[in-house]
Protein backbone atom coordinates (compact mmCIF):
# COMPACT_ATOMS: atom_id res chain seq x y z
CA UNK A 1 0.00 0.00 0.00
CA UNK A 2 1.67 3.47 -1.01
CA UNK A 3 1.97 5.69 1.69
CA UNK A 4 0.13 8.47 2.40
CA UNK A 5 1.45 11.79 3.20
CA UNK A 6 0.43 11.42 6.79
CA UNK A 7 2.26 8.32 7.73
CA UNK A 8 5.60 9.53 5.86
CA UNK A 9 5.22 13.17 8.72
CA UNK A 10 3.88 10.72 11.55
CA UNK A 11 7.61 8.63 11.12
CA UNK A 12 9.52 12.06 10.00
CA UNK A 13 11.80 13.74 12.41
CA UNK A 14 14.32 16.54 12.87
CA UNK A 15 17.31 16.47 15.18
CA UNK A 16 16.39 20.21 15.14
CA UNK A 17 12.83 20.04 16.10
CA UNK A 18 12.83 20.01 19.85
CA UNK A 19 14.39 22.57 20.97
CA UNK A 20 13.64 21.80 25.07
CA UNK A 21 16.34 18.51 24.70
CA UNK A 22 19.43 20.31 25.48
CA UNK A 23 17.97 21.79 28.87
CA UNK A 24 16.52 18.15 29.90
CA UNK A 25 19.10 16.32 31.46
CA UNK A 26 17.37 13.48 33.48
CA UNK A 27 17.91 13.74 37.29
CA UNK A 28 21.22 11.61 38.44
CA UNK A 29 23.17 12.52 35.88
CA UNK A 30 26.39 13.99 35.33
CA UNK A 31 27.46 16.83 32.51
CA UNK A 32 31.09 17.06 31.26
CA UNK A 33 32.92 18.88 29.06
CA UNK A 34 35.04 16.06 27.68
CA UNK A 35 34.95 12.38 27.28
CA UNK A 36 34.82 11.21 30.79
CA UNK A 37 35.25 7.39 29.96
CA UNK A 38 38.52 8.34 27.73
CA UNK A 39 41.69 6.25 29.06
CA UNK A 40 44.09 8.79 30.84
CA UNK A 41 47.56 7.46 31.58
CA UNK A 42 48.59 7.60 35.03
CA UNK A 43 51.80 7.76 37.18
CA UNK A 44 54.20 9.94 34.82
CA UNK A 45 53.38 7.77 31.70
CA UNK A 46 52.00 10.57 29.86
CA UNK A 47 54.84 12.53 30.21
CA UNK A 48 57.39 10.59 28.19
CA UNK A 49 57.57 8.37 25.33
CA UNK A 50 56.32 5.71 27.04
CA UNK A 51 52.73 6.78 25.47
CA UNK A 52 53.93 6.39 22.53
CA UNK A 53 55.09 2.61 22.82
CA UNK A 54 52.04 1.53 24.29
CA UNK A 55 49.70 3.40 22.33
CA UNK A 56 51.54 1.78 19.11
CA UNK A 57 51.02 -1.29 20.54
CA UNK A 58 47.58 -1.29 21.53
CA UNK A 59 46.56 -0.36 18.40
CA UNK A 60 47.84 -2.74 16.02
CA UNK A 61 46.29 -5.51 18.98
CA UNK A 62 43.09 -3.44 17.81
CA UNK A 63 43.41 -4.00 14.79
CA UNK A 64 42.94 -7.80 14.91
CA UNK A 65 39.84 -9.34 13.86
CA UNK A 66 38.26 -10.57 17.24
CA UNK A 67 35.10 -13.02 16.56
CA UNK A 68 33.55 -16.15 18.42
CA UNK A 69 33.85 -18.84 15.79
CA UNK A 70 33.13 -22.53 15.67
CA UNK A 71 35.53 -24.78 15.59
CA UNK A 72 35.74 -28.32 14.55
CA UNK A 73 36.98 -31.62 15.90
CA UNK A 74 40.62 -30.78 14.63
CA UNK A 75 40.67 -27.18 16.29
CA UNK A 76 40.40 -25.69 12.69
CA UNK A 77 37.88 -22.45 12.28
CA UNK A 78 34.53 -23.66 10.57
CA UNK A 79 32.40 -20.57 10.48
CA UNK A 80 31.47 -17.08 12.66
CA UNK A 81 28.98 -17.82 15.61
CA UNK A 82 26.59 -14.44 14.92
CA UNK A 83 25.86 -13.63 18.41
CA UNK A 84 25.13 -10.73 21.33
CA UNK A 85 29.28 -11.85 22.28
CA UNK A 86 30.81 -11.45 18.69
CA UNK A 87 28.65 -8.27 18.22
CA UNK A 88 30.61 -6.96 21.08
CA UNK A 89 33.90 -8.04 19.42
CA UNK A 90 32.96 -7.00 16.28
CA UNK A 91 30.62 -4.21 16.16
CA UNK A 92 30.18 -2.17 19.54
CA UNK A 93 31.31 -3.08 23.29
CA UNK A 94 29.15 -0.41 24.65
CA UNK A 95 26.93 2.74 24.06
CA UNK A 96 30.15 4.64 23.70
CA UNK A 97 33.00 2.21 22.82
CA UNK A 98 33.19 0.49 19.11
CA UNK A 99 34.87 -3.11 19.29
CA UNK A 100 38.03 -1.69 18.35
CA UNK A 101 38.30 1.05 20.70
CA UNK A 102 37.38 -1.30 23.05
CA UNK A 103 40.64 -3.00 22.18
CA UNK A 104 42.64 -0.49 22.38
CA UNK A 105 40.91 0.80 25.60
CA UNK A 106 41.68 -2.64 27.40
CA UNK A 107 45.41 -2.54 26.23
CA UNK A 108 46.59 0.88 27.31
CA UNK A 109 44.20 0.24 30.40
CA UNK A 110 46.49 -3.01 30.62
CA UNK A 111 50.08 -1.29 29.99
CA UNK A 112 49.02 1.44 32.62
CA UNK A 113 47.47 -0.91 35.21
CA UNK A 114 49.61 -4.06 35.25
CA UNK A 115 45.69 -5.44 35.06
CA UNK A 116 42.07 -5.08 34.06
CA UNK A 117 38.77 -6.68 34.27
CA UNK A 118 36.27 -7.04 31.27
CA UNK A 119 32.88 -6.75 32.96
CA UNK A 120 30.03 -7.34 31.43
CA UNK A 121 27.54 -4.78 32.53
CA UNK A 122 24.25 -5.79 30.33
CA UNK A 123 23.57 -9.84 30.27
CA UNK A 124 21.12 -12.27 30.37
CA UNK A 125 20.67 -15.93 30.55
CA UNK A 126 18.09 -17.76 28.55
CA UNK A 127 18.24 -21.19 27.02
CA UNK A 128 19.96 -22.02 23.67
CA UNK A 129 18.43 -24.60 21.34
CA UNK A 130 19.64 -27.75 23.10
CA UNK A 131 17.91 -26.83 26.14
CA UNK A 132 21.48 -25.57 28.00
CA UNK A 133 21.75 -22.15 30.14
CA UNK A 134 23.67 -19.78 28.23
CA UNK A 135 24.90 -16.42 29.22
CA UNK A 136 23.63 -13.15 26.57
CA UNK A 137 26.60 -10.44 26.37
CA UNK A 138 24.94 -7.30 25.35
CA UNK A 139 27.80 -4.47 26.46
CA UNK A 140 31.12 -4.40 28.26
CA UNK A 141 33.72 -1.82 29.80
CA UNK A 142 37.37 -2.07 30.97
CA UNK A 143 37.57 -1.79 34.99
CA UNK A 144 40.61 -1.24 36.90
CA UNK A 145 40.43 -3.58 39.87
CA UNK A 146 40.87 -1.65 43.28
CA UNK A 147 40.27 -4.25 45.59
CA UNK A 148 41.64 -8.21 45.32
CA UNK A 149 39.31 -10.59 47.42
CA UNK A 150 39.72 -14.60 47.76
CA UNK A 151 37.22 -15.18 45.25
CA UNK A 152 35.68 -11.68 44.22
CA UNK A 153 37.21 -8.51 43.18
CA UNK A 154 36.07 -4.76 43.70
CA UNK A 155 36.53 -2.96 40.32
CA UNK A 156 36.07 1.01 39.59
CA UNK A 157 34.00 0.93 35.73
CA UNK A 158 32.23 3.55 34.31
CA UNK A 159 28.23 3.88 34.50
CA UNK A 160 27.28 5.68 31.52
CA UNK A 161 23.64 6.11 32.62
CA UNK A 162 24.79 8.45 35.49
CA UNK A 163 27.77 9.31 33.83
CA UNK A 164 30.11 8.27 36.80
CA UNK A 165 32.95 5.53 37.72
CA UNK A 166 31.61 3.90 40.29
CA UNK A 167 32.63 0.49 42.25
CA UNK A 168 31.40 -2.92 41.51
CA UNK A 169 31.84 -6.58 43.07
CA UNK A 170 32.49 -9.11 40.70
CA UNK A 171 32.81 -13.38 40.94
CA UNK A 172 36.22 -14.00 39.62
CA UNK A 173 34.48 -16.29 37.72
CA UNK A 174 31.88 -13.71 36.20
CA UNK A 175 34.50 -11.18 35.12
CA UNK A 176 37.48 -11.28 32.85
CA UNK A 177 40.67 -10.73 34.46
CA UNK A 178 43.84 -9.94 32.45
CA UNK A 179 47.18 -9.30 33.62
CA UNK A 180 49.97 -7.95 31.27
CA UNK A 181 52.52 -10.45 29.78
CA UNK A 182 54.49 -7.76 29.99
CA UNK A 183 53.84 -7.19 33.82
CA UNK A 184 58.09 -7.90 34.97
CA UNK A 185 59.04 -5.27 32.19
CA UNK A 186 56.54 -2.68 32.55
CA UNK A 187 54.53 -2.85 35.91
CA UNK A 188 57.13 -4.52 38.53
CA UNK A 189 58.38 -0.99 40.91
CA UNK A 190 61.48 -2.00 39.62
CA UNK A 191 61.51 -2.56 36.11
CA UNK A 192 62.77 -1.40 33.55
CA UNK A 193 60.21 0.69 32.45
CA UNK A 194 59.85 2.16 35.68
CA UNK A 195 63.66 2.89 35.52
CA UNK A 196 63.22 4.72 32.59
CA UNK A 197 60.07 6.99 33.04
CA UNK A 198 62.19 7.94 36.38
CA UNK A 199 64.83 8.83 33.81
CA UNK A 200 62.63 10.94 31.74
CA UNK A 201 61.29 12.50 34.58
CA UNK A 202 64.66 13.61 35.85
CA UNK A 203 65.43 14.75 32.66
CA UNK A 204 62.05 17.07 32.41
CA UNK A 205 62.95 18.40 35.87
CA UNK A 206 66.30 19.28 35.07
CA UNK A 207 65.35 21.43 31.94
CA UNK A 208 62.74 22.71 33.81
CA UNK A 209 65.32 23.95 36.44
CA UNK A 210 67.36 25.36 33.28
CA UNK A 211 65.01 27.19 31.73
CA UNK A 212 62.89 28.94 34.54
CA UNK A 213 64.82 32.05 33.48
CA UNK A 214 67.42 32.33 37.07
CA UNK A 215 70.95 33.87 36.48
CA UNK A 216 72.54 31.94 39.67
CA UNK A 217 74.98 34.05 39.56
CA UNK A 218 77.64 34.80 42.68
CA UNK A 219 79.10 38.13 43.54
CA UNK A 220 82.56 38.45 44.98
CA UNK A 221 83.00 41.89 46.54
CA UNK A 222 86.14 43.07 47.39
CA UNK A 223 86.11 43.36 51.10
CA UNK A 224 85.28 40.55 53.56
CA UNK A 225 81.77 40.39 55.03
CA UNK A 226 82.25 39.55 58.35
CA UNK A 227 80.33 41.99 60.36
CA UNK A 228 76.62 43.22 59.94
CA UNK A 229 77.77 46.36 58.62
CA UNK A 230 78.94 44.65 55.56
CA UNK A 231 76.66 42.46 55.15
CA UNK A 232 73.68 45.15 55.19
CA UNK A 233 76.19 47.05 52.29
CA UNK A 234 76.47 43.44 50.59
CA UNK A 235 72.88 43.39 50.24
CA UNK A 236 72.05 46.52 49.01
CA UNK A 237 74.42 45.80 46.57
CA UNK A 238 72.97 42.79 45.75
CA UNK A 239 69.42 44.47 44.77
CA UNK A 240 71.29 47.20 42.98
CA UNK A 241 72.22 44.73 40.40
CA UNK A 242 68.86 42.54 40.77
CA UNK A 243 66.78 46.61 40.06
CA UNK A 244 69.46 46.90 37.13
CA UNK A 245 68.78 43.43 35.25
CA UNK A 246 65.26 44.13 36.04
CA UNK A 247 64.64 47.45 34.68
CA UNK A 248 67.66 47.25 31.88
CA UNK A 249 65.39 46.14 28.18
CA UNK A 250 68.42 43.74 27.38
CA UNK A 251 69.14 42.47 31.07
CA UNK A 252 72.09 44.41 31.38
CA UNK A 253 73.96 45.90 35.04
CA UNK A 254 77.07 47.28 35.37
CA UNK A 255 79.32 46.16 38.37
CA UNK A 256 82.47 47.85 40.06
CA UNK A 257 85.88 46.67 38.45
CA UNK A 258 87.34 45.45 41.74
CA UNK A 259 83.81 42.56 41.69
CA UNK A 260 84.11 39.53 40.41
CA UNK A 261 80.63 37.38 39.14
CA UNK A 262 80.62 33.93 38.60
CA UNK A 263 77.78 32.55 36.76
CA UNK A 264 76.51 28.86 38.28
CA UNK A 265 73.40 27.88 35.97
CA UNK A 266 76.32 26.62 33.35
CA UNK A 267 75.33 23.08 31.63
CA UNK A 268 76.71 20.73 33.79
CA UNK A 269 78.32 17.55 32.41
CA UNK A 270 76.34 13.94 33.65
CA UNK A 271 75.36 10.93 31.85
CA UNK A 272 71.88 10.88 32.09
CA UNK A 273 71.08 11.26 28.30
CA UNK A 274 73.26 8.10 28.57
CA UNK A 275 71.24 5.89 30.57
CA UNK A 276 68.29 6.94 28.85
CA UNK A 277 69.90 5.98 25.60
CA UNK A 278 70.67 2.62 27.42
CA UNK A 279 67.18 2.03 29.11
CA UNK A 280 65.42 2.81 25.79
CA UNK A 281 67.44 0.16 23.82
CA UNK A 282 66.97 -2.23 26.41
CA UNK A 283 62.97 -1.88 26.95
CA UNK A 284 62.85 -1.91 23.14
CA UNK A 285 64.39 -5.15 23.40
CA UNK A 286 62.39 -6.83 25.63
CA UNK A 287 59.06 -5.75 24.17
CA UNK A 288 59.62 -6.35 20.82
CA UNK A 289 59.48 -3.14 19.13
CA UNK A 290 62.22 -1.15 17.79
CA UNK A 291 61.98 2.56 16.37
CA UNK A 292 61.73 1.75 12.82
CA UNK A 293 58.40 0.26 13.97
CA UNK A 294 57.35 3.08 15.45
CA UNK A 295 58.45 5.41 12.64
CA UNK A 296 56.52 3.06 10.15
CA UNK A 297 60.12 2.32 8.02
CA UNK A 298 60.35 -1.61 9.33
CA UNK A 299 60.58 -4.18 6.83
CA UNK A 300 58.92 -7.15 6.32
CA UNK A 301 61.08 -9.26 8.98
CA UNK A 302 61.08 -6.85 11.85
CA UNK A 303 56.91 -6.52 11.15
CA UNK A 304 57.05 -10.14 11.94
CA UNK A 305 58.81 -10.27 14.73
CA UNK A 306 57.27 -7.55 16.39
CA UNK A 307 53.70 -8.99 15.83
CA UNK A 308 55.22 -12.47 17.16
CA UNK A 309 56.66 -10.81 20.15
CA UNK A 310 54.54 -7.77 21.24
CA UNK A 311 51.03 -8.05 19.97
CA UNK A 312 50.61 -11.71 19.60
CA UNK A 313 51.00 -11.90 23.50
CA UNK A 314 48.36 -9.38 23.99
CA UNK A 315 45.76 -10.35 21.33
CA UNK A 316 46.08 -14.10 23.46
CA UNK A 317 45.95 -12.61 26.95
CA UNK A 318 42.92 -11.19 25.77
CA UNK A 319 41.06 -13.98 23.74
CA UNK A 320 42.14 -16.90 26.54
CA UNK A 321 40.74 -14.91 29.11
CA UNK A 322 37.38 -13.92 26.85
CA UNK A 323 37.38 -17.85 26.55
CA UNK A 324 37.69 -18.93 29.64
CA UNK A 325 34.83 -16.73 31.64
CA UNK A 326 32.64 -15.81 28.77
CA UNK A 327 32.28 -19.02 27.21
CA UNK A 328 29.86 -21.78 29.33
CA UNK A 329 31.46 -25.61 30.03
CA UNK A 330 28.27 -26.57 27.28
CA UNK A 331 29.82 -23.92 24.67
CA UNK A 332 33.40 -24.83 24.52
CA UNK A 333 32.57 -28.88 24.36
CA UNK A 334 30.18 -27.97 21.42
CA UNK A 335 34.30 -26.50 19.81
CA UNK A 336 32.78 -22.96 20.28
CA UNK A 337 35.86 -20.78 21.00
CA UNK A 338 37.18 -16.67 21.14
CA UNK A 339 39.94 -16.02 18.51
CA UNK A 340 41.73 -13.44 16.59
CA UNK A 341 42.58 -13.28 12.91
CA UNK A 342 45.28 -11.05 11.01
CA UNK A 343 45.27 -9.66 7.66
CA UNK A 344 48.76 -11.41 6.15
CA UNK A 345 47.98 -8.72 3.07
CA UNK A 346 48.22 -5.76 4.86
CA UNK A 347 52.39 -5.22 5.02
CA UNK A 348 52.66 -6.88 1.44
CA UNK A 349 53.62 -4.55 -1.15
CA UNK A 350 51.33 -3.94 -4.36
CA UNK A 351 54.34 -5.05 -6.83
CA UNK A 352 54.23 -9.08 -5.09
CA UNK A 353 50.31 -9.37 -4.86
CA UNK A 354 50.54 -10.11 -8.46
CA UNK A 355 52.75 -12.63 -8.04
CA UNK A 356 50.79 -13.68 -4.66
CA UNK A 357 47.79 -14.45 -6.36
CA UNK A 358 48.90 -16.37 -9.24
CA UNK A 359 50.27 -18.97 -6.55
CA UNK A 360 47.23 -19.11 -3.70
CA UNK A 361 44.85 -19.16 -7.19
CA UNK A 362 46.69 -21.85 -8.82
CA UNK A 363 47.41 -24.22 -5.99
CA UNK A 364 43.20 -23.89 -4.92
CA UNK A 365 44.12 -22.07 -1.64
CA UNK A 366 41.69 -19.06 -2.78
CA UNK A 367 39.19 -18.55 -5.13
CA UNK A 368 39.60 -15.11 -7.98
CA UNK A 369 36.71 -13.53 -5.68
CA UNK A 370 38.61 -13.53 -2.46
CA UNK A 371 41.52 -12.46 -4.13
CA UNK A 372 39.75 -9.36 -5.62
CA UNK A 373 38.72 -8.94 -1.74
CA UNK A 374 41.72 -8.73 -1.01
CA UNK A 375 42.80 -6.30 -3.40
CA UNK A 376 39.84 -4.09 -2.76
CA UNK A 377 37.86 -4.90 -6.00
CA UNK A 378 34.12 -5.34 -5.97
CA UNK A 379 33.56 -9.52 -6.41
CA UNK A 380 32.98 -11.18 -9.95
CA UNK A 381 29.45 -12.08 -11.43
CA UNK A 382 31.07 -14.90 -13.41
CA UNK A 383 30.12 -17.96 -11.20
CA UNK A 384 34.14 -19.39 -12.29
CA UNK A 385 35.44 -16.57 -10.02
CA UNK A 386 33.74 -18.15 -6.70
CA UNK A 387 35.43 -22.17 -8.16
CA UNK A 388 38.32 -23.17 -5.79
CA UNK A 389 40.18 -24.77 -8.88
CA UNK A 390 43.50 -23.98 -11.12
CA UNK A 391 42.33 -21.80 -13.81
CA UNK A 392 45.79 -22.42 -16.04
CA UNK A 393 44.14 -25.52 -16.72
CA UNK A 394 41.47 -25.95 -19.05
CA UNK A 395 38.42 -28.07 -17.73
CA UNK A 396 38.90 -30.41 -20.74
CA UNK A 397 42.40 -31.80 -18.79
CA UNK A 398 41.45 -31.44 -15.58
CA UNK A 399 38.25 -33.93 -16.48
CA UNK A 400 40.94 -36.87 -18.19
CA UNK A 401 43.06 -36.23 -15.11
CA UNK A 402 40.14 -36.96 -12.68
CA UNK A 403 40.07 -40.53 -11.99
CA UNK A 404 36.39 -42.07 -12.90
CA UNK A 405 34.70 -44.62 -10.48
CA UNK A 406 34.14 -48.38 -12.30
CA UNK A 407 30.95 -49.31 -13.09
CA UNK A 408 29.55 -52.77 -12.13
CA UNK A 409 29.59 -53.83 -15.78
CA UNK A 410 33.02 -52.84 -16.07
CA UNK A 411 34.17 -54.75 -13.65
CA UNK A 412 32.34 -58.10 -14.86
CA UNK A 413 33.83 -57.16 -18.35
CA UNK A 414 37.34 -56.98 -16.79
CA UNK A 415 37.41 -60.12 -15.00
CA UNK A 416 35.83 -61.78 -17.47
CA UNK A 417 39.40 -60.84 -19.62
CA UNK A 418 41.45 -61.70 -17.42
CA UNK A 419 40.15 -65.09 -16.95
CA UNK A 420 40.05 -65.19 -20.82
CA UNK A 421 43.56 -64.12 -20.75
CA UNK A 422 44.28 -66.71 -18.25
CA UNK A 423 43.09 -69.96 -20.27
CA UNK A 424 45.19 -68.70 -23.43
Amino acid sequence: MAETLFSKVKRAWNAFSDSDWDRYVPAGQMISSSRPDRVILSRGNEKTIVTAIYNRIAMDVAALDYLHVQLDENGRFVKKIDDDLNHCLEVEANIDQTSRAFIQDAILSMFDWGTIAICPIDTDQEPDQEGDIVTRYYTMRIGEIIEWRPRQVLVRCYNDRTGQFENITFDKANVGIVQNPFYAIINEPNSMMKRLVHKLNLLDAIDEQSASGKLDLIIQLPYVIKTEARKTQAESRRKQIEEQLMGSKYGIAYTDGTEKITQLNRAVENNLMTQIEYLTSMVYAQLGITQSVLDGTADESTMLNYNNRSVEPCASALTDELYRKFLTTSQREKMESISFFRDPFKLVPVSQIAEIADKFTRNEILTSNEIRQIIGMKPSKDPKADELRNKNLSQSKVDQQTPTVPTKADQTVSVKNSKEGGKI
